[in-house]
């Protein structure tokens, strides 16, 4: 006899192969003698993350059912729906396997008649709602069942049950299957790992899935990174890549769902197109603790945020982001990953694009101040609305040298303009009119460990120099400033009138906002998984377009 699926288990991710992603299994060999744990704090540590069975299916027909069918057949479904009472009857629904067909006059009346649905779905609304549950001993949903406090009817006996069995003896049977007859896997590390840390792990991934669950299709997706986005933003129903806005926008209100975008690769007209088909936008943005290597290169990001009111760079108009680090609490546990993340990064010097390796920097004057500023690309996203007005690199060092006549300045180009792709080089003799020193080569992180203070246009060095504690002088308006952290050249929105402490602003910017992909498993990650992977080195090999790309930039980014 095969052995039941476990009743907490991984979503079939794409491109992951099972044994990868796998968080739980059957004990081989159960030694029938249940552990002795809380049983309601278990069962409500899986009711409130809504985990277990087939979580990341597709939502039911019907939320709010008086009765749930899971039958094995039209002829199964009719004889459960015959036993139902006048109130059961009034909203049911019938949940059926794949392939099952309708079988004589009644079973296709009733097919007509009661709503159903066919194949995996997610069964914890329907949990939620409080409906009763007519299922066959051999089901999961009645395990969740008792798990989620449904009144239960069993049509046979099976694994997860036995008809007339008492309340009592049921959530006995499943507390025994999900501690001693299954174990589970921290599919990260390898090893073994707690319930409680499945439970968590697998909260983590619905919250994932169900936001995916409204995106139906994509435009302006670079090819290179459109398989990193489709794991992203995996869902059973499959994403859709049209090459055309029009396309785009009209598979998505098709299917009632929205269109993910990356903003600076669509057309400026797209936004009026899509609210004048009542489709919505979602946006996407390279994470803030994106990979090892250039964007520009076409390394794959594995960050990324995801912006359904506006995006963090653009402080005209509310940002999830923004409206996240205005209204959220953030308690103790939250604050205590955040400062753990914060002692790892400038442990491991970990920045956006990487691990810093060591690297021989001028030696600073003595008894100067040290301040960096860093360039910018003058064409990207966040510098054209987020810059006030201000695009030149040149223009914000002259600035910077006006605010700090007495100290030390260095100059940091960016490494996608001084890579040969992007906008904003300023000649080196002409930086060195305002600046000490041009400095290349090396990661931030070092860098920021050296220096006093920095100034910034809307670069994330600004972010990064928070972190490790350093004076921050913002001449825009990045998603960090006016919180109380920053010295702001400029007015902030009215709608960032909260103070933060710097403790509040890392859990909101990397731990609850952005999403993170392993690179080496492929999966769904929390924050600490991605930059424990940057830290050491752990990415996929550069690829043959990776290359040609840098060789690419050499060519072109021949310094003046």
């Amino acid at each position: 006899m095969t052995a039941a699926a476990p009743l907490l288990r991984s979503p079939p991710f794409p491109r992951v192969p099972r044994d990868v992603a796998t968080v739980s299994a059957p004990v081989e060999h159960p030694s029938g003698v249940r552990a002795e744990r809380d049983r309601e704090h278990i069962f409500t540590l899986i009711r409130e993350a809504r985990v277990g069975g087939t979580f990341w299916a597709v939502p039911p027909p019907v939320r709010d059912a008086t009765a749930i069918l899971a039958a094995r057949s039209w002829a199964d479904a009719l004889a459960m729906y015959d036993t139902l009472t006048a109130a059961q009857k009034r909203r049911p629904l019938v949940l059926l396997p794949c392939g099952a067909r309708p079988t004589g006059k009644n079973a296709r009346l009733l097919r007509q008649s009661v709503p159903c649905a066919t194949g995996e779905v997610d069964p914890w609304p329907l949990l939620e709602a409080g409906a009763t549950i007519f299922a066959h001993g051999d089901n999961e949903l009645a395990a969740l069942a008792g798990i989620a406090g449904c009144e239960l009817k069993l049509a046979s006996q099976g694994t997860f049950g036995l008809p007339d069995e008492s309340s009592e003896r049921h959530a006995a049977r499943i507390l025994q299957k999900l501690l001693d007859e299954c174990t589970y896997r921290n599919p990260f590390e390898g090893g073994e790992t707690s319930l409680e840390a499945t439970v968590e792990r697998l909260s983590l991934w619905r919250g994932i899935i169900e936001a995916n669950h409204g995106i139906a299709s994509a435009a302006g997706i670079a090819w290179w990174k459109q398989a990193e986005i489709k794991t992203f933003l995996w869902a059973p129903r499959p994403l859709r890549f049209p090459r055309s806005e029009e396309r785009a926008i009209g598979i998505a209100r098709k299917r009632s769902g929205a269109v993910a975008i990356w903003p600076s690769r669509v057309s400026p007209e797209m936004a009026e197109k899509a609210e004048a088909m009542d489709v919505p936008l979602v946006r996407i943005e390279d994470g803030f603790i994106r990979s090892v290597g250039l964007g520009s290169n076409l390394f794959p990001p594995f960050s990324i945020a995801l912006d359904r009111r506006g995006i963090h760079y653009d402080p005209s108009r509310p940002s999830d982001l923004e409206h996240l680090l205005a209204t959220s609490t953030f308690p103790p546990q939250l604050l205590e990953r955040a400062e753990n993340l914060r002692t790892f990064i400038i442990r491991a010097g970990v920045s956006k694009y990487g691990a810093s390796r060591h690297h021989n920097f001028p030696a600073r004057q003595p008894d100067r101040r040290l301040i960096l500023v860093p360039g910018q690309v003058e064409d990207d996203m966040s510098v054209l609305n987020g810059g006030g007005g201000l695009t030149s690199n040149h223009e914000l060092l002259r600035r910077a040298r006006a605010m700090e006549p007495d100290a030390e300045i260095w100059f940091r180009p960016h490494p996608d303009v001084d890579a040969g792709h992007r906008k904003g080089a300023v000649r080196d003799e002409d930086a060195l009119a305002l600046a000490d020193h041009v400095v290349r080569g090396g990661g931030m992180a070092q860098l920021l460990d050296i220096v006093d203070g920095v100034h910034v246009l809307t670069s994330l060095t600004g972010f990064e120099a928070l972190l490790r504690s350093r004076p921050v002088t913002c001449h825009g308006t990045p998603f960090y400033s006016g919180w109380g952290l920053t010295r702001d050249i400029l007015p902030a929105p009215k709608r960032r009138e909260r103070a933060l402490s710097l403790l509040e602003l890392i859990a909101g910017v990397l731990i609850l906002y952005p999403r993170y992909l392993d690179p080496v498993t492929g999966l769904p990650c929390p924050a600490e998984i991605l930059i424990r992977r940057i830290a050491e080195q752990q990415h996929p090999r550069s690829t043959w377009l990776t290359r040609l790309r840098s060789l690419q930039g050499r060519i072109m980014g021949v310094k003046p």
